[in-house]
Formats: structure tokens, C-alpha cells, sequence
């Protein structure tokens, strides 16, 4: 057995874990692919997966250490986090969409890159993600490797695992499509999950680096 799969396969059992774990990336994709479609859906999948990676980037080149070492950084990346889920979770509870349509004068496409850039931005401003991997990951990489690839490695593995499940409850709201498109249920939805924004803000809000 090659000495390194044992630590792989505990890193994408415990990351698994993390993964099918109910927060803000379900809700964010959830709810995206309820409103939007299954196109805006992987989009906003897409744009979490991206935000992983730069996450796992910075963690592997030690840019991450940043914020575990100073309290203005976190604090600076956490409030603009918070601020953003907040200004998110508000829109959604004031102006709750009341149909699955978009008007005829905005392209499908500008959804899916709205629903990209709102996954994106989520991972991006979120400074407990980069904690994660500063602190998570290292407890699977072994002695005697290149630290750096092994990273990228677990990154990878992360950002696969996050990718198949996000997408697995994207190809799921498919069948509920008639349901779903209610606009009783549009607008409920709309308000439930910018509660949910606004609990993950306060969270946030409230967090510190240990």
C-alpha cells in the first residue's frame, strides 16, 4: 500500500464529513437552483468549488497564516463577510422573487454569472474557511513530502468532494421542479434562505480565530 493513501482516505472521510454537513454553501446552492434553474445552480456550485481552491491556494503557499496570526486582518476579512451575507439575507426577505422567471430583458446567462460571483464572494469573505485549511488540513499531510503539493492535493480532493454534492442537491430539485416553482414557495423560499443568510452573519459576526 502506498504509504500515502491512508492519509488521503482519512482526509476525504473526515472532509466528507464536513462537506454533506448542512451551512452555507447548501443553502446558498439550494436556493439558487430552486429560483434560477439547474444552470444558475452549478454556476453558483462552480463559484463555491472556485473559492475552495484560492482558499487552499493561499493556505498552501502560507498566505493563510496571515489571518490565524493578526486580529486586523481576520477581523477586516470577517466583517466584510458578514456585511455581505447580511446585505444577501436582507435583499432576499425585502425582495423575495415571485417566480422562477427571469424578465425578458436580462440574458439567462447574467444569472449564472450572478449565481457564480454570489458563490464566490460567500467562500471568498468567509476568513473561517482559510482557518480550516490552515489548521485542518496539515494534520494529514505526512513527514518527509513536499507540503506545498501535498496541499494542492487536498485541495483538489475538497473541492471534488464539495463539487459532487453541491451538484448532487442541484440534480435533486430537478424532480420538485413544479413544486418549487410556485411562487407562494418561490417567495417562501427566497425568505427562509435570507433568514438562514442572516444567521450565518451573525455567526460570523461573532466568530473569532480559535
Amino acid at each position: 500500500m502506498h504509504p500515502y493513501l491512508i492519509p488521503l482516505l482519512t482526509f476525504a472521510a473526515a472532509a466528507a464529513v464536513f462537506t454533506i454537513t448542512p451551512g452555507l454553501d447548501t443553502a446558498m446552492t439550494l436556493r439558487t437552483a430552486t429560483t434560477s434553474g439547474w444552470k444558475a445552480g452549478l454556476a453558483a456550485v462552480v463559484g463555491i468549488c472556485v473559492g475552495l481552491g484560492i482558499w487552499g491556494l493561499a493556505a498552501a503557499f502560507g498566505l493563510t497564516a496571515l489571518l490565524a496570526a493578526s486580529e486586523t486582518a481576520f477581523t477586516v476579512v470577517k466583517w466584510a463577510g458578514a456585511l455581505y451575507l447580511a446585505w444577501l439575507g436582507i435583499g432576499l426577505i425585502l425582495h423575495p422573487r415571485a417566480s422562477l422567471g427571469t424578465a425578458e430583458t436580462v440574458p439567462v446567462h447574467d444569472d449564472a454569472r450572478a449565481a457564480f460571483r454570489r458563490g464566490l464572494l460567500t467562500n471568498l469573505l468567509n476568513p473561517k474557511v482559510g482557518i480550516f485549511y490552515m489548521t485542518f488540513m496539515p494534520q494529514f499531510i505526512p513527514p518527509h513530502v513536499n507540503v506545498k503539493e501535498f496541499s494542492l492535493l487536498l485541495t483538489a480532493i475538497q473541492a471534488i468532494l464539495s463539487f459532487s454534492w453541491l451538484a448532487l442537491l442541484v440534480a435533486l430539485t430537478v424532480p420538485l421542479g413544479r413544486f418549487l416553482s410556485s411562487p407562494v414557495v418561490v417567495r417562501r423560499m427566497d425568505r427562509l434562505t435570507g433568514g438562514i443568510f442572516i444567521a450565518f452573519s451573525l455567526k460570523l459576526a461573532l466568530s473569532r480565530r480559535a
